[in-house]
């Protein structure tokens, strides 16, 4: 049995050859000059390919399984997703450096970062925050979405670009900043206690019914 190198995605095998790709953590997908730098050079030494993903990441392909721990090690990075059963890193807009931003959203999105970063959830989990409804990033694609407005912030759930795209669900309008963090908080606790393993977001809403979701959130919040 062929051992899969940790934090690693296997590729396609070509003539029975595997290789695998690495994505490290990039917070906001904001990076220092001398971490971009690490990626040049370690690509380079490992005859890899530099890739920019949709998820504000960037990854390395085309490494050989050997190769992935000591990839790893002199990035000094941590994975982007540590778990398919984890919250990914948080997506944002770049919010307060754009003349279209309602809301200075980089602060709240950075907060939420440092909080659910690789957190245990049913199923893999995504956030967005963004700072106006023109929604970069694809947030109302996402499991929870924070949008900027100008009377504050709203929030979607149930969002989902994967095989069998859905719509999300607007739950909340008119938040203070604390207010939608406290909402994130408690979508999550609720969605983490009561969904079964291996239940995505929106299909738990599915199950259950948007308006029994709804009213067991509130109850998460108000307690």
């Amino acid at each position: 049995m062929i051992q899969q190198p940790k934090y690693a995605t296997l590729q396609k095998v070509r003539n029975d050859n595997r290789t695998y790709g690495i994505t490290p953590r990039i917070p906001g997908g904001f990076i220092k000059p001398e971490d971009l730098v690490k990626f040049a050079e370690v690509a380079r030494k490992y005859n890899g390919v530099i890739k920019i993903t949709s998820g504000q990441r960037i990854a390395i392909l085309g490494l050989k399984a050997e190769d992935v721990e000591k990839a790893w090690e002199e990035l000094g990075m941590e994975p982007g997703v540590v778990s398919p059963y984890s919250v990914k890193n948080v997506e944002m807009c770049p919010a307060s450096f754009c003349k279209r931003a309602k809301q200075n959203s980089l602060k709240l999105g950075m907060k939420l970062e440092k909080r659910f970063y690789a957190a245990a959830a049913p199923n893999r989990t995504k956030i967005a925050v963004v700072g106006c409804r023109n929604s970069c990033t694809s947030a109302y694609s996402k499991d929870i979405a924070v949008i900027g407005d100008k009377e504050g912030y709203l929030i979607a759930v149930g969002g989902s670009s994967g095989f069998y795209p859905k719509l999300p669900h607007i739950i909340a309008e008119k938040l203070s900043e604390d207010e939608a963090y406290n909402m994130v908080e408690a979508v999550y606790e609720f969605y983490n206690t009561k969904a079964e393993f291996g239940e995505k977001m929106s299909d738990f809403i599915e199950r259950i019914s948007i308006e029994i979701f709804k009213e067991g959130l509130s109850q998460v919040y108000n307690k």
